[in-house]
């Protein structure tokens, strides 16, 4: 008893670091989700589009005027070219376009007349650039057996007012899972500093000189001793992961209470069973206290950055990649990536969630034994 409650003092006087930790997580979290969300809304916009027409109220002509006006918002401006200039200049129209005199007839005769145009070359004079083409490619078509201008306009616009009715059969809510899946990678790093800064802090006080000398002349038994210090540090693990899991569904939501959710809670409770030991296996090599900050540092941050907790690894170069495959975080931050574009839990599906929780128990028993081989041979030495 006196163990663990040395080990709730310990956890109380490191209780501002665990609580920095936690509204670390909250903020970046909180502001992802309102990046997700602002991201998520599309609207609709139009380019703005000169037209100067030196082809007259031609039907062919005002047809073609008809469509972009319907497709863009139209600004007027003067046909003084220093004024057009600085209208793109300036942002106030992203396209401008000449329709050449006599553009009608020569379009009818099969010339192939020339549309010249001025854009600002960006993504609104680009989506421009696609309705004048989109127009220009439909008459092309019929031109080449339609002769009479009426029956070609009426061509033209029967299939340019055809829309085509886009069917979404996912019933994935991407936008949660994306919420979630920055949320328990980010829970990586957090996990990982607040597991190794406590654990190799009590480890630390454990296994200096003074307090070990007490322990070994005590009337307690050394085993019963190092099994009440590993119960402690796997209850810690445990409130810890279970409070990040509490605080995943708040933030998250519905998504947390379906196979997604669970899949989740499983992945994230095998890395805290994991981080737990690579907390353990440092905490008994023997980090002095002064030393255990910058080695939690470098360790947590390390390799959240490397295995994709901050930068998605879609972003990160192959050489990066092929060094987190060296840490168990990769492992679990790629279920997480994974599960967002999850629909199907079939086996075929489910078989590289699997084999990412299976390296890390793999990575769970090494840092065991190793922790083990460790132990026995500071005890020979001493």
């Amino acid at each position: 008893m006196t163990v663990f409650k040395t080990f709730l003092r310990i956890i109380n006087k490191n209780k501002i670091i665990l609580i920095i930790q936690t509204i670390i997580l909250l903020l970046f979290a909180g502001f992802n989700m309102q990046a997700n969300e602002n991201g998520m809304n599309f609207v609709a916009s139009k380019p703005d589009i000169a037209i100067i027409n030196y082809d007259g109220d031609e039907k062919l002509t005002k047809n073609l005027i008809r469509y972009i006006k319907d497709n863009s918002n139209i600004i007027e401006l003067d046909q003084e070219k220093n004024q057009i200039n600085d209208a793109l200049f300036y942002r106030k129209v992203n396209y401008v376009i000449y329709i050449p005199k006599d553009y009608h007839i020569d379009f009818i005769n099969g010339k192939s007349p020339e549309i010249k145009v001025k854009s600002t070359g960006d993504y609104q004079a680009s989506f421009a650039e696609m309705i004048i083409s989109r127009y220009i490619k439909v008459a092309n078509i019929y031109r080449k057996s339609i002769t009479d201008e009426d029956d070609l306009i009426s061509k033209i616009n029967d299939t340019l007012t055809k829309k085509i009715k886009v069917e979404i059969t996912s019933k994935l809510d991407t936008t949660a899972l994306e919420r979630a899946s920055f949320y328990f990678n980010f829970e990586s790093y957090s996990l990982l500093n607040c597991l190794i800064y406590v654990i190799c802090l009590l480890l630390s006080i454990f296994n200096s000189e003074r307090i070990r000398k007490r322990t070994i002349i005590s009337s307690i038994d050394y085993r019963r001793h190092n099994r009440i210090l590993l119960i402690s540090n796997y209850l810690y693990a445990f409130i810890m992961w279970l409070f990040y899991f509490i605080l995943g569904c708040i933030l998250i939501g519905e998504i947390m209470f379906t196979m997604h959710g669970l899949i989740l809670m499983i992945n994230s409770f095998i890395f805290t069973i994991c981080a737990t030991t690579i907390a353990f296996l440092i905490g008994n090599i023997g980090v002095k206290k002064d030393a255990i900050s910058g080695m939690t540092n470098v360790i947590a941050l390390g390799s959240s950055f490397l295995c994709g907790a901050f930068v998605s690894q879609a972003w990160l170069p192959d050489f990066v990649l092929k060094i987190a495959h060296l840490f168990p975080t990769y492992y679990y931050i790629q279920t997480n990536d994974r599960l967002k574009m999850l629909e199907n839990f079939d086996f075929n599906s489910l078989q590289p969630i699997l084999v990412n929780m299976m390296m890390m128990i793999v990575f769970i028993f090494f840092f065991i034994i190793l922790t083990d081989f460790l132990m026995r041979r500071k005890q020979k030495i001493d």
